[in-house]
Formats: structure tokens, sequence, C-alpha cells
């Protein structure tokens, strides 16, 4: 995969994580802050702070980059982060559910690896 097409990628996942990270919560001091590794292609959506007495630290969203595809490790949204890819224009052949096991990726339709 060429340089431009990673670059528009990178941009694209950064854009949506930066989206979802700037809502904010009513009813916890809770930050949510992204991570971005371009240059191992890592990318994180984390939560952080405080629940009344209970500390809140996890991480929503980790996608990586591999071989020219979106690796989704982890998808902590309502809907999956692999459906804001597609409107964004990423084809799903590009889409890996990382999370899913390899032997039910084939039904998923997205890449399998």
């Amino acid at each position: 995969m060429d340089d431009t097409k990673l670059d528009d990628y990178r941009q694209v996942i950064e854009t949506i994580l930066g989206e979802y990270a700037s809502l904010s919560y009513s009813y916890a001091d809770i930050q949510s802050e992204v991570v971005f590794d371009r240059n191992r292609d890592r990318y994180l959506w984390m939560d952080i702070g405080w629940d009344g007495d209970r500390r809140i630290h996890g991480c929503l969203v980790h996608i990586d980059l591999i071989d020219g595809k979106i690796w989704i490790q982890r998808d902590g949204t309502e809907e999956g982060i692999a459906a804001d890819l597609e409107r964004a224009g990423i084809p799903k052949e590009h889409i890996v559910l990382g999370f899913r096991p390899p032997e039910l990726r084939p039904y998923t339709g997205y890449a399998v690896a």
C-alpha cells in the first residue's frame, strides 16, 4: 500500500477517535484522551478519572495499522467503530476485527487478516 493511502487511513482514524474523545461525561470526573503513535501505527482512545470513589482507567478503542490494513484490537463503542471507518470511505476489505477469533472473522464481512 502506498504512503498516501496510509496517511489517509491515519488521518481518518485520528479524526474519528478525536470526535469520540471530545464527548464529555456529565456524571463523573472522567477525561477522555487519545494516544496517537504514528511511528508504530497505534491509536488509542482512553478514559481516565474517577466515578465517585471508583478509579476509571481503560482503553475504549485500540487500533493498529498492520500491513496496510486497519486492525481493530478493542472496540468499546456502541455501534462499532468499523461502521465509522466505513462511512469515512475505508473499504471493508481493509478493516480487520482483530478482537474476533480468527476462525470467526470470515463470517464478519470484514477482512480476515
